[in-house]
């Protein structure tokens, strides 16, 4: 096995000394326990200084001698020990092999398994993030890749035994797929752009990248293909932190407003790591309800707003994040009035074309919501 990494050793220390911990709550006579934050709607606030989502200061005891959490918390204990055996071995899997490797039964005596379903093995993984004060990532645990990225820049990786770069303005029609773990054992270097453009959707991805609207533009195009993933939103806020711009360009609906907020200023769900991967630099580039004064041919494309467009809309006027921008204000109750919904791909109406012509029209004049 190669020689362990400095950050390799910490999180094997970190992970013996948490079963050390227990191993003391047994010798002890304690109900073996271990304390992490609550990660409920109630303890996530909105860090006006840094802008963006973060937990609170609720705390929760998980416990093995109590009927509630037995089972949730011998489930953690697995996870933990099959992560330290991954560390061990310098091998890293998704959280979908996690979920198969402690699947099987108890015993023979036993007609239970330890997990049924991945939905029990993931909010669990966040907990011990949580817990340990760990990402995924350094407990070699990885999601399936999710997102994809064409401009001027490379890519080193080192994977295994080997290291290997990746031109970011030469990988063709596919662009490169941008893995789940951004950090380790990678790096962005000789970036030259002049702004990062987020694109929600593949196909708009793709028409930008035929468009070489990147190259003539000088931009880093990425598509998080729907939500962004962990990786992806890691990447975006890499790119921040290195001085370049974040536009991003989704619909006018509940999931592209979801997907740039999530962006910005982290997910509830995952407020315990924003300070990794909320952006909140980030701008949003539209489609908007305001584009149809500015761009006419748009009136006549425009969707009606389903229940749950509706919904999210007056959910957003009352998150403080949201609400402290009187743009979105305005943009929001714009949508409640006019009950209306916009998606990107109305801009080729006129022409293909015509979403390069759009993005140009944007970002010259400033023309974003913050």
């Amino acid at each position: 096995m190669p020689d362990e990494s400095p950050k390799t050793r910490i999180t094997e220390d970190v992970l013996r000394e948490f079963g050390n911990m227990l191993i003391r709550d047994i010798f002890s006579d304690k109900n073996p326990s271990f304390q992490t934050s609550v990660r409920s709607r109630t303890n996530v606030v909105f860090d006006k200084s840094k802008g963006f989502l973060t937990l609170g200061d609720s705390k929760e005891e998980h416990s093995f001698i109590n009927v509630s959490q037995s089972k949730g918390f011998m489930q953690t204990i697995a996870i933990a020990a099959k992560c330290y055996s991954f560390i061990k071995q310098n091998q890293h899997a998704t959280i979908r092999d996690l979920f198969y490797q402690l699947k099987y039964s108890l015993g023979d005596d036993l007609d239970e398994n330890i997990f049924n379903e991945q939905s029990e093995s993931n909010p669990l993984i966040e907990d011990l993030e949580v817990a340990l004060d760990l990402r995924r990532e350094q407990l070699n645990l990885n999601a399936n890749r999710k997102g994809v990225l064409v401009g001027n820049m490379r890519i080193i990786d080192k994977f295994g035994d080997e290291t290997v770069e990746i031109d970011g303005a030469k990988t063709g029609r596919s662009g490169w797929a941008i893995p789940s773990d951004v950090d380790n054992d990678i790096q962005f270097v000789d970036i030259d752009a002049d702004y990062v453009l987020v694109v929600e959707k593949d196909a708009l991805w793709y028409r930008l990248n035929e468009d070489k609207f990147w190259k003539k533009e000088n931009a880093i195009i990425i598509s998080p293909m729907g939500q962004a993933a962990r990786g992806t939103r890691r990447l975006i806020r890499k790119l921040s932190d290195k001085g370049l711009p974040i536009y991003v360009f989704n619909d006018c609906d509940a999931w592209g407003w979801y997907i740039y907020w999530t962006i910005k200023t982290g997910s509830i769900n995952l407020a315990y790591i924003s300070d990794d991967l909320a952006t909140p630099k980030a701008k949003f580039i539209g489609v908007t309800m305001s584009d149809l004064e500015a761009y006419p041919f748009l009136k006549g494309l425009t969707m009606k707003a389903n229940d749950m467009d509706i919904k999210k809309a007056q959910e957003m006027l009352n998150y403080p994040w949201i609400s402290r921008y009187p743009e979105w204000v305005n943009e929001l109750n714009l949508v409640l009035k006019m009950k209306k919904k916009l998606e990107q791909n109305s801009l080729e109406g006129p022409k293909l074309s015509f979403v390069d012509e759009y993005i140009n029209d944007k970002i010259k004049k400033g023309n974003f919501l913050p």
